[in-house]
């Protein structure tokens, strides 16, 4: 996938995935937990209450003195950041005129005040002109501070006050390779665990991205699902997982999807792009509203996994259980200690 459409890469910070606004310096008038609900806010222009005009955001008092607002999210996983949304919905005259957004690197479970503490900050977007009632897109810049560095938390800031409806903070996932060599067997496609999807046939109704997401679905519109087809081709998804690996077991959800849950579906894998397909399920029927678990008889390692579903409709969730290769081991350990601060990634490279 070309980063530069950072938009189609997850969103670290949802709390669908585990994100959490761990702190802001006022919400006023609008709770600081709205910047990552998943989906769009909404709004209904007669609702107001005890405090005012009621947003499905993040909105701070009128400020009388210089200065300027923040808010704190803990990524539901940590991992690269390559663009930020954010996106001022319905503020059109009490948005902020600039906003910046900084990432840190911290490992462990700090409390608030480590984080307003810590020295380690390091800019994403700088501060710059944004726009009200608009999906404000921000990539990550080769020349940021920030850029390819792991991010746990990142830090809102808009200038002087105002509102913002939603932060999104679109990147890959790098997860910490001693936590997943103590699990052994994991989902390898797992969002969190660093898979990502790299292509897919169609995004009519919703991402793909949904598909490796954590937890089961609750309901039909938290899966993946395509446009009915009306030719006679079918529908796919392509998926980079943690690393070279040999997968186990494949769990195919439909959950929720009762009427459109595709007809049949097939696996194959490959540990490169140079290298050939292998086919890890065959073509397999599939049921409506159930999770379907398949022993793999191919464990050929692969570092890429093609999910053809056949014609199409939807899926709740796709979970790849295995282990990685000594060499995938190897990748993703230098993948994470390059994108460590300087001092934690001197002190690793001593390690190794």
């Amino acid at each position: 996938m070309d980063h530069g459409h950072f938009h189609e890469l997850p969103d670290l910070a949802v709390r669908s995935l585990g994100g959490s606004v761990v702190y802001a310096n006022d919400e006023a008038f609008a709770q600081r937990e709205n910047l990552i609900n998943p989906g769009p806010s909404r709004h209904d222009g007669d609702l107001f209450g005890p405090k005012g005009k009621v947003y499905d955001g993040w909105e701070t008092r009128r400020r009388r003195e210089s200065g300027h607002d923040e808010a704190i999210v803990r990524l539901g996983a940590p991992g690269i950041v390559h663009g930020v949304v954010v996106d001022t919905a319905w503020f059109t005259g009490n948005y902020p005129p600039e906003v910046s957004v900084e990432g840190l690197s911290i490992e462990g479970h700090p409390d608030v005040a480590e984080l307003l503490a810590a020295d380690g900050w390091v800019s994403l977007v700088p501060r710059s002109p944004v726009k009200g009632d608009t999906a404000n897109e921000f990539t990550v810049a080769a020349g940021a501070s920030g850029a390819g560095q792991r991010c746990t938390h990142v830090r809102l800031r808009i200038y002087p006050d105002g509102g913002v409806a939603r932060l999104r903070v679109h990147g890959v996932a790098l997860p910490d390779p001693a936590l997943l060599d103590a699990l052994g067997v994991f989902d390898l496609a797992a969002l969190e665990n660093g898979g990502v999807v790299l292509d897919c046939s169609n995004r009519f109704y919703s991402s793909p991205n949904n598909l490796l997401l954590p937890g089961p679905t609750r309901s039909m519109g938290e899966g993946w699902e395509t446009a009915r087809r009306r030719d006679d081709g079918n529908d796919w998804i392509q998926v980079k997982l943690t690393g070279e690996a040999s997968i186990r077991i494949a769990e195919l959800d439909t959950s929720y999807n009762l009427h459109n849950a595709p007809g049949w579906a097939s696996l194959r894998g490959r540990s490169g792009p140079e290298t050939e397909w292998v086919e890890l399920l065959g073509r397999t029927p599939l049921r409506p509203d159930t999770r379907h678990r398949f022993a793999l008889a191919d464990t050929t390692p692969v570092s890429e996994v093609w999910m053809d579903v056949y014609p199409d409709g939807g899926m709740a969730r796709l979970r790849l259980y295995g282990s990685l290769t000594s060499a995938g081991r190897d990748e993703l350990g230098r993948r994470w200690r390059d994108a460590l601060p300087g001092p934690a990634r001197a002190a690793e490279g001593r390690k190794a």
